[in-house]
């Protein structure tokens, strides 16, 4: 009789382990459904209790799918691991492992990851991934013969679908109400959400025939007028993480912008990012298509605008000291910063943005005298680890949160923390317009701010970014774009100052126009320039 219970059949480990699946993975989902329950008067209670059950049996006809012998260790091993970083990232920053999300952790690098590492993240590791992944390795699972085991599948399964069917029936209405009212709900489902989302991007990435490359703007051409002989000289910072709530100009009570006040930087309100996570927000800012239609696999398949600067003769450097440009610059001039460049900005892990005006000079005593683009990728406020973003001597609000596992750290430190990242990056764009103000005897300079996308930062019990866009708070999504423009440059280039301050305080702008306006800036000619997108047309006589 003991026997019995210390070995397990196939179909009682499909059990178990959807039980415990729903027990612990899922605790992040039903706390969404508790938010979605106390929404709705009048909630039977047994319709609530139903829902674990009705968990567990979908599991266990799933996970029957896969308990076939030598498979079922070493799959459900690896699957135990990975559910258990997806459940810490959902239950202690309500992060949502959709497609977007896959698609940044596929492109996120050691060093990036690392952010990520702390006590509670390795307490959690090896309570719910590696104790359970080793007690799978060493259950004892009694297998019996091919056709007496595929019968006893069956069986179990029909049982499952049987529990399933009549909790639909008895239910039916409730669930679907449910459902229609809280449609995100799915997403929080450990394992099968972030499997599915898994699967389609190796599928997309890695499986599906390439697209035939499609370049853009091959016609396009310079025409800058270059009055008094001087080219013009843009620099365009792209930031990193960078909430507009948070920042003095969009009505921020703080002096977050500190550095920059009384330079004449203009704040376009109201501006909205591509998606919620750089893997999809960088390279969909700089591709022809907008939000709406951006399709991943087409993005990587064309051109994007920085090629088409390249292609109308603009020299054009990418200095990036971020996770990489995702693509965008693979065709043009492009350096990465080394993490161990520089022994009093670098620590080998990171590097303080301070690096990049560093390069800047560099680049900047050498520029030709030809029109040019300089990209800045700043790492600005990548988090979790705020707190690794400035230097001491810009450790401005106090207390701060010197920690990664921000969710243990006080709303006011957190605050102060993700503060101090929006003023340091103040301070990089207030020298990057000073060393453009040094050039202004060579060239006509302008600069160009822009986050990639926002933050949440407790908000709602929610931390950090990459939520699906369609749930997606705005404090994910609306971000930061700023300008400076010499007089020199907007004189030359026929540019209304006062018409663009106007326009910007109007507010109503996306990464959907970066394209064009990068192009208009420039003075680029071409048949894939889009008039209506570009946000310095209207102000241009």
């Amino acid at each position: 009789m003991l026997k019995r219970f210390k070995t397990l059949t196939l179909n009682r480990f499909s059990f178990i382990i959807a039980l415990f699946y729903a027990c612990v993975f899922n605790v992040p989902l039903f706390n969404v459904i508790k938010h979605g329950i106390d929404k709705q008067p009048d909630v039977d209670p047994l319709f609530i209790a139903s829902m674990p059950l009705f968990l567990t049996l979908a599991l266990s006809f799933v996970f029957s799918l896969f308990t076939v012998k030598y498979l079922v260790k070493p799959f459900f091993i690896l699957l135990t691991l990975l559910s258990s970083s997806v459940f810490f990232a959902a239950l202690k920053y309500n992060v949502v492992f959709d497609y977007g999300m896959i698609e940044n952790t596929f492109q996120t690098n050691a060093a990036e990851a690392m952010m990520y590492v702390n006590w509670a993240s390795i307490l959690n590791m090896l309570l719910t991934g590696l104790l359970p992944a080793y007690l799978i390795y060493k259950a004892d699972i009694q297998y019996q013969p091919f056709l007496k085991e595929l019968l006893h599948k069956i069986v179990f399964m029909l049982a499952m679908l049987a529990g399933l069917g009549l909790i639909a029936f008895v239910y039916f209405q409730d669930y679907a109400a449910f459902g229609r009212n809280n449609t995100q709900i799915k997403r929080y489902i450990v394992p099968t959400y972030f499997v599915g989302a898994a699967a389609k991007y190796i599928n997309n990435q890695y499986l599906q025939k390439p697209l035939e490359y499609q370049n853009l703007g091959l016609d396009a051409k310079d025409v800058s007028p270059n009055a008094n002989s001087k080219p013009n000289l843009l620099v365009l910072v792209v930031g990193e993480t960078a909430r507009s709530m948070n920042v003095e100009y969009y009505g921020y009570d703080r002096p977050t912008n500190a550095h920059t006040k009384g330079m004449g930087l203009i704040a376009f309100m109201d501006t909205r990012s591509c998606g919620s996570a750089t893997a999809v927000s960088l390279p969909c800012m700089f591709s022809r298509m907008g939000r709406e239609d951006y399709d991943a696999r087409r993005a990587y398949a064309q051109d994007t605008a920085i090629d088409v600067l390249n292609h109308a003769g603009i020299k054009v450097k990418w200095l990036d000291n971020d996770s990489g440009c995702k693509g965008v610059c693979d065709q043009v001039d492009n350096i990465t910063i080394d993490l161990h460049s520089d022994p009093k900005l670098c620590t080998g892990e990171y590097c303080y943005d301070q690096v990049l005006l560093n390069q800047l000079d560099n680049e900047l005593a050498n520029a030709q005298s030809k029109n040019t683009v300089i990209v800045l990728h700043i790492i600005g406020s990548h988090g979790p680890t705020y707190y690794l973003r400035y230097p001491l001597e810009h450790r401005h609000f106090v207390p701060d949160c010197p920690r990664s596992d921000i969710q243990n750290c006080s709303a006011e430190e957190l605050m102060n923390t993700y503060d101090n990242t929006i003023l340091y990056t103040d301070y990089i764009l207030s020298e990057v317009v000073n060393k453009l103000k040094n050039q202004q005897d060579k060239f006509d300079t302008a600069m160009l701010y822009l986050s990639d996308h926002g933050e949440s930062l407790g908000e709602k019990g929610m931390y950090l970014h990459g939520a699906p866009y369609s749930i997606a708070p705005i404090e994910q999504i609306s971000v930061p774009m700023l300008a400076w423009v010499s007089e020199d440059f907007s004189h030359d280039n026929h540019l209304d100052m006062a018409c663009l301050a106007d326009e910007a305080s109007k507010g109503g702008f996306s990464h959907d126009n970066l394209f064009d306006s990068l192009l208009g800036l420039m003075n680029v000619q071409t048949q894939d320039y889009q008039q209506p997108l570009d946000i310095f047309a209207r102000c241009r006589r």
